[in-house]
């Protein structure tokens, strides 16, 4: 295979790597290459462990999860064959991520980093997020440079792009989003070995992306919708958040939450999750207003932990119902 046309430092093609490369950029020592069973590739992987940390800290996804084990197995039956000398090619792991904002993508994304790299599909296992103003430039001579270092600091992980339909702008016949794409097209085809590419946003305009840039969209194999939340699984999201920064809700303020979240989500501009923990930010601001105003009070664990209910019922999206 004839070298790519845009070569990215740091990365690892056909081309002979200088011994002098740091130990970082190297893969993981294999603890599975004598594995003939998937019980010893999990065992020798701990992808299991990431497996069960991806049902413990994602509230729902169902779909999204078993997608992911799905692709898991695909790795380890690869691993599998490769150990008993059963050549074939790599399978293809660019993926989509579509849905809307504050559903888990960057997330699952950091979790699939993780399985890669156990598993040596990646040498390095880290995720690099970017979006367009990290890929393209402004004028002639700037985008090349701006996307061959976002792919060398990405080489050996997984390159996360968010609201990647912002790379094509056909309106603006001066704009230069379309040369990312062209270099990003070359290398996940020519160094897929070496990097992994998610492509992530809203759904609608994810299909519309792809029905103007084919090229792209063959190379995408996985693709997984991820589906807003019910008003059930952001309480518990909000729940679990609480808890983590040592709040609770007081009396009658879940309650409160939940009427909340009932008006909220068919608000504009609701993002899910990320909504959720922007709620709580507010109304722990106004709990530390109302412990503020009692100055002489002597305040206990309790009084510091607890978010009542009239410090959730102060938002504002109760006043305009």
């Amino acid at each position: 295979m004839s070298a790519p046309s845009y070569s990215i430092p740091g990365s690892t093609p056909a081309a002979a790597v200088s011994s002098a490369a740091p130990a970082a950029t190297e893969k993981p020592s294999d603890n599975t290459s004598g594995a003939r069973s998937v019980a010893e590739v999990l065992e020798g992987s701990q992808v299991e462990a990431v497996l069960q940390e991806l049902d413990r800290d994602l509230v729902g996804l169902v779909p999204v999860k078993a997608r992911i084990r799905d692709i898991a197995a695909l790795l380890v039956i690869d691993k599998l064959r490769v150990n008993l000398g059963l050549t074939s090619q790599a399978p293809s792991l660019h993926m989509c991520f579509s849905g809307n904002p504050g559903t888990g993508k960057t997330t699952v994304a950091s979790r699939m980093a993780q399985i890669l790299h156990r598993l040596g599909f990646v040498r390095k296992g880290h995720l690099v997020s970017v979006t367009r103003d990290d890929l393209v430039g402004q004028y002639i001579g700037h985008t090349a440079p701006k996307t061959k270092e976002v792919l060398k600091r990405a080489m050996g992980g997984v390159l996360f792009i968010d609201e990647a339909y912002y790379l094509y702008r056909p309106e603006n016949e001066r704009d230069y989003g379309q040369e990312a794409i062209e270099i990003l097209l070359q290398v996940m085809e020519n160094q897929r070995d070496d990097l992994v590419v998610i492509l992530a946003g809203y759904k609608d305009r994810m299909d519309t992306f792809f029905q103007s840039n084919p090229g792209m969209s063959s190379r995408i194999a996985h693709h997984l919708d991820f589906p807003d939340y019910a008003v059930g699984e952001l309480l518990h999201i909000a729940g679990m958040t609480l808890a983590q920064q040592n709040y609770r809700f007081g009396e009658g303020a879940q309650a409160a939450f939940e009427r909340y979240l009932g008006l909220r989500v068919v608000q504009p501009h609701f993002a899910n999750a990320r909504s959720v923990r922007n709620a709580l930010d507010r109304a722990r601001l106004r709990q530390a207003s109302r412990l503020f105003a009692d100055r002489q009070r002597i305040l206990s664990a309790d009084d510091l932990t607890t978010i009542e209910a009239a410090d959730i019922l102060a938002s504002r999206v109760f006043q305009t119902n």
